[in-house]
C-alpha cells in the first residue's frame, strides 16, 4: 500500500530483500496486486536476464519504471533513479551496516520503511531510543495457529515419524542444515531412514536459474521435503509446508531460528518445529540460552519479545559505527542509555525531565551479600529493580520478596534497605547529599535551596546546640554517632523530620 500511494504520487519505489528468492516472491505478488494499473513493476537480481537488468536500469535512469524490486544489487552504484520517493527494506536484520550507509546516501529526502520479525540488536535499540519510529503488528492474521516447537537431540525414530506425518496429512516438509558440508550426510539419513519421502536439495551455491527450478518445484508440490542450508530463513512463503527439521541448531543465532520457524504454519494448519542438538556435544552457555528462548517463545507475533532477549544477551552494538551487537563498555549500559536518550530528546527539540539520585555515605556496608544471593546475573537484576524504587511501601514489599525468596536478610541488606528508605526521604526534602561520621552528619541541599525556610530555621531555633546552618547552606546536626545502627537510626529521624517540614 505504501508503494502504491508513492507510485500514485509520481515518484519511484525501491523494495530490497535480501536473497533472490525472496525477490522473486515479492515480484510476483506486486505484479499480481498492481494488475491493471498504470504501475510498471521490475525485477532486478541475478535471476533476471542481463538484457532484462539493463532494461530495468534504462527504466530507472529515464522514470520509466515506478517500482524496481531487487536484492542487495539495487544498491549498487551504477543504478541511478530519476525520482526515488521510498525505499522499503524487507528482512532489515540481513543486511549490514555497508549496505545501511549506502540506503543513506539513496535516500537524503526520501521515505525510509523497514521491515522485519527480529530486528538486530542496534536497530532495536535504535528504534527504543526513539531515533527511529517503531510499528509493531502484533495480531496473526484470522485462524493462524502457532508453532509447536520442541527443543531435543536429534533422534532418527523422532525425526522419521515427524517427515512421514507431515506426508500423510499432504503436506511438505523443510529439512535446515547448517552448513553445506552437512547436506550429504542429511540426505543420506533421509534415503536411508525415511524411504517414502521425495526430497529435493537446495543451497545458495546452485546457479539462478537451477536454484529456481528447484525451488519452483517444491512449491509445485513434486517433492515432500526441501533438504536446504539457511538460503530459506527469510520471507519464503509456502503454506503447503508445515513441519521444520532444524539439525545443529546450535550453530544458528536466535534471529536466524526465529526466521526458520516463522517459514512454516503460513496457513490454517497446526505446523511443528523440531529444533534438534548433537547429544554428544555439550551446548555452550550462550546457545542453551538461546535453545530456551526459543521454546519459550512460541506464541504468535513474539518476534518482538525475542529481539529484546537479543539485544539483551548480545548488547546493543554501536549505533554510529559499524559494530552490530556487544557491549557499550566505555561507560556501561545504564549511562549509555541515558546519554543517548538525552542527545535524541535534545535533536527533537523536547526537554528530558531531569533525574538525580540523593548520595548517601554512612560508612557502613550496604549491598546484597554474594553469599546471600550467589547467581550474579540474578543479584545485578535486583539491584536493578532496587533503582526503580520510590516509596517505603514497595521496599518494605521488596525486603519481603527477598525473604520468601533466600531467606532472612542479612545484616547488610537490611542496611541497604534503611538507607534506600532514607534516600526517597531525601528526594521529597531536597537533600542531595549526607555524609555521616563518629561525631555528626552534614547534608547539602539540591541548588543550596530548601522548600521551606522559614520551617528550617525554627528547627533551628528548637535545637541551637545540635542543629547549625553553615554559610555554604549546608546544614551541620552533631550527635556521638559511635555504632552503625546510631547511624542509620539518627540519619532517619532528621532526614524524616526535614521531609515532613518541607511538604509542610
Amino acid at each position: 500500500r505504501a508503494a502504491f500511494v508513492a507510485a500514485f504520487a509520481s515518484t519511484q519505489v525501491a523494495v530490497i530483500a535480501p536473497t533472490t528468492l525472496l525477490a522473486r516472491q515479492h515480484y510476483k505478488t506486486f505484479t499480481e496486486r498492481f494488475k491493471g494499473l498504470p504501475v510498471t513493476v521490475r525485477e532486478l537480481s541475478r535471476l533476471v536476464k542481463t538484457t532484462d537488468a539493463a532494461e530495468t536500469k534504462l527504466g530507472l535512469q529515464s522514470g520509466e519504471v515506478d517500482i524496481v524490486i531487487g536484492t542487495h544489487a539495487l544498491l549498487n552504484t551504477t543504478i541511478s533513479f530519476k525520482n526515488l520517493g521510498l525505499v522499503i527494506v524487507d528482512e532489515e536484520q540481513r543486511f549490514g551496516v555497508t549496505h545501511k550507509e549506502r540506503l543513506k546516501k539513496l535516500r537524503n529526502e526520501v521515505h525510509l520503511l523497514t521491515l522485519t520479525a527480529t530486528p538486530i540488536p542496534r536497530t532495536m535499540q535504535l528504534a527504543l531510543t526513539g531515533v527511529r519510529d517503531l510499528s509493531l503488528i502484533s495480531t496473526p492474521p484470522v485462524d493462524r495457529l502457532s508453532i509447536r516447537t520442541f527443543v531435543t537431540p536429534f533422534d532418527q525414530v523422532v525425526i522419521r515419524e515427524a517427515l512421514l506425518r507431515e506426508k500423510y496429512r499432504a503436506g511438505q516438509s523443510f529439512y535446515i542444515c547448517p552448513r553445506i558440508a552437512d547436506l550429504d550426510s542429511a540426505a543420506e539419513f533421509l534415503s536411508e531412514h525415511v524411504p517414502e519421502v521425495k526430497f529435493i536439495i537446495t543451497h545458495g551455491q546452485l546457479s539462478g536459474q537451477e536454484l529456481e527450478e528447484r525451488m519452483s518445484a517444491f512449491y509445485e508440490g513434486a517433492y515432500d521435503v526441501l533438504l536446504s542450508t539457511s538460503i530459506i530463513e527469510s520471507g519464503i512463503d509456502i503454506p503447503t509446508a508445515n513441519t521444520m527439521v532444524i539439525h545443529r541448531a546450535d550453530m544458528f543465532g536466535l534471529a536466524q531460528l526465529y526466521q526458520m520457524r516463522g517459514r512454516v504454519g503460513r496457513s490454517k494448519t497446526r505446523a511443528y518445529a523440531y529444533i534438534t542438538y548433537d547429544d554428544g556435544k555439550p551446548l555452550t552457555g550462550p546457545a542453551e540460552k538461546r535453545l530456551k528462548v526459543l521454546q519459550s517463545l512460541d506464541s504468535l507475533g513474539a518476534g518482538f519479545t525475542l529481539a529484546s532477549h537479543d539485544l539483551d544477551l548480545r548488547g546493543a552494538g554501536n549505533l554510529l559505527g559499524e559494530e552490530q551487537s556487544g557491549h557499550v563498555k566505555e561507560v556501561g549500559f545504564e549511562l549509555y542509555q541515558s546519554m543517548l536518550e538525552e542527545a535524541v530528546a535534545n535533536q527533537q527539540g523536547q526537554t528530558k525531565d531531569e533525574t538525580w539520585s540523593p548520595q548517601i555515605n554512612i560508612g557502613t556496608p550496604v549491598l546484597l551479600p554474594e553469599s546471600y544471593i550467589t547467581d550474579f546475573e540474578v543479584r545485578m537484576g535486583l539491584y536493578r529493580r532496587l533503582a526503580t524504587l520510590e516509596t517505603s511501601e514497595e521496599i518494605e514489599s521488596f525486603a519481603a520478596e527477598l525473604i520468601d525468596r533466600f531467606g532472612s536478610l542479612p545484616a547488610d541488606a537490611e542496611n541497604l534497605m534503611k538507607v534506600l528508605t532514607i534516600k526517597g526521604m531525601c528526594k521529597v526534602a531536597g537533600i542531595e547529599k549526607i555524609d555521616v561520621g563518629a561525631k555528626g552528619m552534614v547534608l547539602s541541599f539540591r541548588n543550596k535551596v530548601f522548600p521551606n525556610p522559614e520551617g528550617l530555621i525554627r528547627l533551628i531555633n528548637d535545637y541551637p546546640d545540635t542543629i547549625k546552618l553553615r554559610p555554604d547552606h549546608t546544614l551541620l546536626y552533631k550527635a556521638n554517632l559511635e555504632t552503625d545502627a546510631d547511624r542509620l537510626l539518627q540519619t532517619r529521624k532528621l532526614v524524616t523530620e526535614l521531609s515532613k517540614l518541607s511538604t509542610g
